[in-house]
Formats: structure tokens, sequence, C-alpha cells
């Protein structure tokens, strides 16, 4: 697993394997966001059998599954509330880490702790390009696309 630090509080990377929990709940890593549906990929580990393993690590597990075409203002508003609670570092994780980078954004644009461009900016610095996407969403979602 190659995670990549977004935000203090946040990591995100690909598609995670049974040997990363107890990686993650080593380095600290207090609840794990998985932004997959179920049966995206073949072998792809099911979110009931993830939350088992997130539980056997002492970690809180969150299935939060979105597409990047569809992304509903509650997946938002829940990424925003799992962040926003949880006792410590945060990991999510997608098939590339970039949804669950897209959902960090979106968050930091609906919440008003970042503009448009500043989020954007912050996830490009770790190969993110989410720029078309946030735009998208966020006046979809009724965020505007506020520019610094």
């Amino acid at each position: 697993m190659q995670a990549k630090k977004i935000h203090h509080k946040l990591s995100v990377s690909a598609q995670i394997v049974p040997e990363d929990y107890a990686h993650l709940a080593a380095s600290g890593v207090r609840a794990v966001i998985n932004n997959r549906p179920d049966n995206e990929d073949p072998g792809q580990i099911p979110a009931a059998e993830a939350a088992k393993l997130a539980a056997k690590h002492g970690l809180d597990y969150h299935h939060i599954p979105i597409t990047t075409a569809e992304i509903p203002a509650e997946a938002v508003k829940r990424f925003g509330e799992v962040l926003e609670s949880a006792s410590g570092p945060v990991h999510a994780h997608c098939r590339s880490g970039t949804r669950s980078a897209l959902l960090w954004a979106l968050h930091q644009v609906q919440s008003g702790k970042m503009t448009v461009d500043e989020a954007c900016a912050a996830a490009s610095t770790h190969g993110f390009d989410l720029r078309a996407a946030v735009d998208h969403h966020s006046a979809r979602l009724g965020h505007g696309a506020k520019k610094a």
C-alpha cells in the first residue's frame, strides 16, 4: 500500500489488502473509509469482510461507496463527519485513491475550509488532478465553485 497523506488527519490509497489493516493500526490510524462499491472488481475485499478486519485491529470502519460520476451530497457529508469526529488519523481508499481525495476536496469546499483552487492545489501536490471533478461536483452539489 502506498498511502499519500493529503491532510494532517487523512491519508488515501488504492485498494488495501488484509495485511494493511495491521500496518494502518500500528501507524496510528484510527478509522478506515472504504469508498469502493462492493464487487467493483473481481477479488476485491467485500465491505462486510473489511469491517471485520478493521475491528480486529481496533479500527473504526466506514463504507461510503461512490463512483466518480455519482457522488451524492450525503456521501460528502458522511466523509466529512468521519474525518471530523475520528479520534485520530483516518485512511480512505478506493481503486486508485482519487475518489477518496475527491471526497476530501469536496468536503473542504463544502465546509468553507478551502476554496476550489486551494483544495485542487493541495490534492495536486500528491498527484491528484481533481480540477474538473471538483468544479463539476461542487456546482452540482450547490457548493459553488469559489475560486481564490
